[in-house]
């Protein structure tokens, strides 16, 4: 799926041509874009939610996921986020002209984070709220700690977890760090049938005061 100039892309509806607006239903579309730099292509099986912005070169794979509210931002160099992979609630992917951002297979990009230009190798469990930066290299199989600033250009081996600011190896990842890796890949993966059914939530208005839901109005 290569989304047209400006798109709002929710679930199809087979009764009009494109796709439906859920801002009509009181929930807020996601926003796809072509850009000058190229446009996102998104895997027909990959899951972006509402209120969440893909624009420019971004290469969605197979059973990825953006969240609500993440921004990827691709407007001077490509994006990839592979199979698998989610990026959560708040996040922001962006790629500097010579630096791409690549985001391999089966990685967890926990809410908040800051990735920049940076190479995230496969199966990595990138914390909440940390920052990686341009030309940074995390290898497969490593966790960087929640609140953990890599700073650009820094390399770290496969297996690393990774904490501090700026940030350091402080140990090797064992077996049950790499089993907690694939599980929270495995656990978004999962979600993603119930998120994709959009469900609104009718709005009321609130009783006046001293009035209680369910008390009859005069």
């Amino acid at each position: 799926m290569t989304a047209p100039r400006g798109a709002r892309c929710g679930k199809q509806d087979p009764a009009r041509d494109g796709p439906v607006d859920h801002e009509e239903d009181g929930v807020p579309d996601n926003y796809i874009a072509e850009l000058p730099f190229g446009a996102p292509k998104i895997d027909e099986d990959a899951f972006v939610a509402p209120t969440a912005v893909v624009v420019g070169a971004v290469t969605l794979g197979p059973r990825a996921s953006i969240w609500y509210g993440a921004v990827a931002r691709a407007d001077h160099e490509t994006i990839e986020i592979g199979e698998g992979s989610n990026v959560q609630d708040g996040c922001t992917l962006h790629s500097d002209p010579g630096f791409p951002l690549v985001v391999g297979r089966n990685v967890t990009v926990g809410h908040r984070v800051v990735l920049h230009g940076a190479r995230v190798d496969d199966e990595v469990l990138v914390g909440m709220g940390s920052v990686v930066m341009n030309g940074a290299h995390i290898g497969s199989g490593s966790i960087v700690a929640a609140g953990a600033v890599v700073t650009q250009g820094k390399q770290f081996p496969p297996r690393s977890v990774i904490a501090g600011v700026p940030a350091k190896v402080v140990r090797e990842a064992n077996d049950d760090d790499l089993a907690h890796i694939r599980g929270n890949a495995a656990a978004y993966y999962d979600r993603l049938p119930e998120a994709r059914k959009v469900r609104p939530v009718v709005r009321r208005p609130l009783p006046p005061a001293g009035m209680v839901p369910g008390d009859a109005l005069s």
